[in-house]
């Protein structure tokens, strides 16, 4: 057996958060985290790396820690819990035990992805361990950090060139175009059909926000966008037909304010739903196709 490295696990980990395998690609997005957000750098370090100790104190598959697939929930619950909350003795006993369940919950997940064809875990154990603990963590325990202000940038190329960086990088929490172009050459090394998608997916946003007139601070700080990304990153790796990636795109995006509804954060759950939407169509068409088709007789 070839010796544990949990630096390769963290740095595959982060590059996982945009479904890649590929360890300077994951210290890239650490890059863009430390240049744009230095103070959420070390949550999502604390979260992928507790993330990888449970995994392996659990005795997972040594091949799958090490790609990263037990760290990357980790990695974004460390983020968006150091984003919403102050810094405090309790904060990262918080993010240790968030993060650790992620891994138990994937590997459930994975478990029955592999053996019985579920639909691919992506970011759900992230989305509902945060759901969960924003709903029961009492505000007066750790105060939350007050929301930064979302600036307007000026609608011209420029401003439009760093919307769409934005929508990359928010991915990650960062509405900076900076980040976003870090993280982006960073996938384009990892894989240039991926980081062809992720701009097409963070424009498709940006159009269809402002066609529906959403908030144009918003749509210019990248928040309709990075759904789009990961949905165009996923399904890219799947399909071939540009026409499935594109109604998976846009599918992600009317369900994105639906989640203010029930007074949750929408995250990535409709980057999730759309892939599930799109998979499970698609599994359901070809089960049809199958199941038509004349038999001979013996």
């Amino acid at each position: 057996m070839t010796q544990f490295s949990y630096g390769k696990a963290l740095l595959n980990g982060c590059s996982q958060i945009f479904l890649q395998q590929h360890a300077l690609f994951g210290g890239l997005v650490m890059l863009a985290i430390a240049v744009a957000a230095p103070d959420l750098l070390g949550g999502a370090l604390l979260g992928g790396f507790a993330a990888a100790l449970v995994a392996r104190r659990r005795h997972y598959a040594q091949a799958d820690i090490e790609a990263g697939l037990y760290s990357y929930n980790g990695v974004l619950l460390g983020l968006i819990l150091c984003n919403r909350f102050a810094w405090s003795a309790l904060l990262p006993l918080l993010i240790i035990a968030s993060a650790g369940a992620s891994s138990l919950v994937l590997e459930r997940l994975m478990r029955g992805n592999r053996q019985r064809q579920w639909l691919p875990a992506f970011t759900a154990p992230f989305v509902g361990l945060t759901w969960l603990v924003l709903s029961l963590l009492p505000t007066t325990l750790t105060p939350p950090l007050q929301a930064p202000a979302i600036s307007t940038p000026v609608l011209d190329a420029l401003g439009l060139g760093a919307a769409l960086l934005k929508g990359v990088g928010q991915v990650i929490f960062l509405g900076n175009p900076l980040a976003g172009a870090i993280v982006l050459f960073g996938l384009c090394l990892a894989s240039r059909r991926a980081a062809l998608w992720a701009v097409l997916g963070s424009t498709i946003g940006l159009a269809f926000a402002w066609q529906q007139g959403w908030s144009s601070a918003n749509a210019l700080n990248g928040l309709y966008g990075y759904n789009c990304v990961l949905v165009g990153v996923a399904l890219s790796q799947v399909y071939r037909n540009g026409a499935v990636i594109v109604l998976g795109i846009l599918l992600a995006l009317p369900l994105q304010p639906g989640f203010a509804a029930f007074a949750l954060p929408e995250l990535t759950a409709p980057f999730i739903l759309a892939c599930w939407l799109v998979q499970a169509t698609h599994r359901t068409l070809r089960r049809g196709a199958e199941d038509s088709r004349p038999r001979r007789l013996l």
